[in-house]
């Protein structure tokens, strides 16, 4: 998202095209392709198979553009490359701090979905160790349901469910002094 707002090369708004172009495709069109992708190098029923697809954010690069574009000013960057400062000096130096805030938000929006996602990890895995807490619970449900002629367990479930964000909550109150650093950064002229 930093290159696509601060920099201009070659072809560079056909791909960024390109890049909301795919946040159009819903990822449950993508499962067969990925399903097939990671049987191919031998990836499937373990958890690379669901971290990996999850990594790649169309929507994270467009949100990541958006901010980066009003958060760095060129200005700035222009005065480290004044300065002698290397490209990658000025992105870890300059532009990744003031970066913190947007990029906290991409994580904590990946890691939602991430952790919130059922499709993937049911088609990706098929040991039962290895399911996240959303399929393993859904599975164990299915299987007492049909094993005690149809008795729900419903306060299992719930009570799992509720189990299940704490790691969601915690991640939120972790990352909240990150967001509220990046609102302070320009509220004090130098």
């Amino acid at each position: 998202g930093y290159a696509f707002a601060k920099y201009t090369f070659p072809a560079g708004t056909a791909l960024f095209s390109v890049v909301l172009g795919s946040i159009m495709v819903p990822t449950t069109a993508l499962a067969i392709p990925t399903y097939l992708l990671f049987a191919g190098v031998n990836l499937t029923d373990t958890r690379w198979s669901v971290i990996l697809p999850s990594l790649v954010s169309p929507f994270g690069v467009y949100l990541m553009r958006v901010y980066a574009a009003d958060a760095v000013d060129t200005q700035l960057l222009e005065a480290a490359r004044v300065d002698g400062a290397g490209e990658l000096r000025i992105f870890f130096s300059v532009a990744l701090r003031l970066l913190a805030p947007g990029f906290i938000t991409v994580l904590l929006f990946t890691l939602v979905a991430t952790w919130n996602n059922y499709f993937l990890p049911l088609i990706m895995l098929s040991t039962p160790e290895k399911y996240p807490l959303t399929v393993g619970l859904a599975q164990w449900q299915s299987a007492a349901a049909a094993g005690s002629g149809g008795q729900v367990l419903f306060s299992s479930v719930i009570t799992g469910s509720l189990v299940s964000i704490v790691p969601l909550v915690i991640a939120f109150l972790y990352l909240q002094k990150y967001w509220q650093a990046g609102l302070a950064t320009g509220g004090v002229k130098g």
